[in-house]
């Protein structure tokens, strides 16, 4: 496995924190390098592979920030009101071609440009209009005010978004108000997903005592759409050594990433790790977590594709990445989450951007001993004192209705003891989840 270079999981089979877990996880990967030039409306949720310099100054001329009367500052008065006289309108789109003498004034609409000479807007509200004369009382207004200066905003030649940006509507709206058509971006990350067990079922088969049907992979198949990602799907795989090999040729051969849930997490059999260990240097943790304590990671020696080429990552044979994850329903969504999210979206070329974390009030006691980080399902909601967070009941691992009904993971530090009720809380928002 030397073209793979030093494997970052000399802790395999070791009991980990989540957070060293996460730190060996993201020292390992490379990003993607391959771009490609997109309509700006059709870049939503994909990462910037360049930064976007404006072309332009943003306002492009100093204009009003409000409806009013626009003058020259100087013309203000410190020791009563300030008559002026108004000589004209002015809109939007419509620059005035005349000249406005001191003491004068234009009717200004919201973004006008500003006339040379005048700096200064007065509110609609502020003022009293007779006729073609304006009042404006004193100490209303200072000189200067209301108006947005030419490239306040944004200077011309400067980077309005950053490459590494994983592109969201105010984004999109920003680049065209550039009159930037099409932006370079990273072509899509490409993930392999499936499940194993013999127990597990596709939808519409019935099912067998003992049987249940596969929820982790429409679970974590979302997760990946979520956040931009091409998913493979490669269906359900048998507990045979055989099928697992197979389904990892084609995983290896399409795909900058794998993601599985069930037994191939631990190498609960032993051809699990025989077949990985052909394949790369997997290592097999135990995390001090819960739920999720079982996971596995590390790089899978790529297969040729069946043009014969291979996916462009940084490195000429840059390997694909397995996540593992446990079986249970509720432990493959967490420790998706936990690992999983963050580390594809360095690997689709996206800048880390920590997830973030609200404090609110536990409603409930929580019991928890230190030396593990424990992640609760549970509701946050305003409260009569600010953010209140209650459970969704039932913690267990298979409980997945519990997770379908939150709307936020409370996180409870490695270190952390036990909650009481009206302690406060960190809180992981799923919204926050990208």
């Amino acid at each position: 496995m030397s073209e793979l270079g030093p494997s970052p999981l000399a802790a395999g089979d070791k009991n980990l924190s989540v957070a060293q877990a996460r730190e060996a996880i993201a020292a390992a990967l490379r990003p993607i390098t391959q771009a490609e030039d997109l309509p700006v409306d059709q870049a939503l949720g994909r990462v910037l592979a360049v930064d976007v310099i404006s072309p332009i100054d943003v306002p492009a001329h100093d204009n009003s920030a409000m409806d009013g009367y626009a003058f020259d500052g100087r013309a203000l008065r410190q020791d009563g009101p300030t008559l002026l006289r108004s000589v004209g309108t002015l809109m939007a789109g419509a620059p005035y071609g005349g000249t406005v003498g001191t003491g004068d004034c234009l009717r200004i609409m919201t973004g006008a440009v500003m006339p040379t000479g005048l700096d200064t807007v007065v509110p609609l509200e502020l003022c009293r209009s007779e006729g073609s004369l304006v009042h404006v009382e004193a100490g209303v207004i200072r000189a200067g005010e209301n108006r947005r200066r030419r490239g306040e905003d944004l200077a011309a030649g400067r980077p309005a978004v950053q490459a590494g940006r994983f592109l969201k509507p105010a984004d999109m709206g920003l680049i065209a108000s550039l009159g930037v058509e099409r932006v370079p971006v990273f072509r899509r990350l490409r993930v392999a997903l499936f499940s194993t067990g013999d127990e597990i079922r596709t939808l519409g088969q019935p099912l067998d005592p003992g049987c249940v049907y596969d929820s982790n992979r429409y679970s974590l198949m979302g997760a990946l759409q979520r956040l931009g990602m091409e998913v493979v799907d490669l269906g359900l795989v048998r507990d045979d050594p055989q099928a697992l090999h197979s389904v990892l040729e084609q995983a290896t051969a399409r795909a900058d990433a794998v993601v599985t849930s069930g037994g191939v997490s631990m190498g609960d059999a032993d051809h699990t790790r025989d077949v990985l260990a052909q394949r790369g240097q997997v290592a097999f943790w135990k995390v001090a977590m819960r739920p999720g304590r079982p996971f596995a990671f590390g790089p899978l020696r790529r297969s040729a594709s069946a043009d014969g080429s291979t996916a462009d990552v940084a490195g000429a044979q840059a390997p694909v990445w397995l996540f593992a994850l446990p079986g249970n329903p509720v432990a493959a969504l967490v420790t998706f989450y936990v690992f999983a999210r963050e580390a594809l979206l360095s690997l689709a070329g996206a800048t880390a951007t920590p997830l973030p974390v609200l404090q609110a009030r536990c409603l409930t006691p929580i019991r928890k001993r230190p030396g593990r980080t424990e992640f609760q399902r549970a509701i946050v909601e305003p409260g009569p004192a600010g953010w209140q967070v209650r459970l969704t009941g039932s913690q267990g691992a298979g409980v997945l209705r519990s997770m379908s009904e939150a709307n936020a993971l409370v996180v409870l530090g490695h270190e952390q003891a036990s909650v009481a009720a009206g302690d406060l809380v960190d809180v992981w928002l799923f919204d926050g989840l990208t």
